[in-house]
């Protein structure tokens, strides 16, 4: 399995309109065409206005896929064109998990 985990460097005091707009527009076409989301969240302490979140993937050819599929998605590039006004910076990792995590 790999992770791939998105960071979002939001706009100061915009993250809980960033979480209004994906929850209600984009959650379900994101979860219904990627599959296995991990985790999303959102930074309270350290550096501030953070979204996080990770989807997992078999390999990298089933996360190519999937997002391919989702960038052709007209509802998720309506709600994209709502967030991404909102976001200064992007950061993607795919992580792998040690053989000793719970999660492989």
């Amino acid at each position: 399995m790999i992770i791939e985990m998105r960071t979002y460097l939001v706009q100061p005091a915009k993250v809980p309109e960033y979480l209004r707009i994906y929850q209600a527009e984009g959650l379900a076409v994101q979860t219904r065409i990627l599959g296995n989301l991990i985790g999303y969240f959102y930074s309270e302490i350290g550096p501030l206005n953070q979204i996080v979140h990770m989807w997992g993937y078999e390999d990298f050819a089933e996360r190519s896929r999937r997002r391919a599929e989702l960038s052709k998605n007209a509802d998720w590039l309506a709600c994209v064109g709502k967030m991404m006004p909102l976001i200064i910076t992007q950061e993607n990792k795919i992580l792998l998990g040690a053989p000793f995590s719970p999660i492989k």
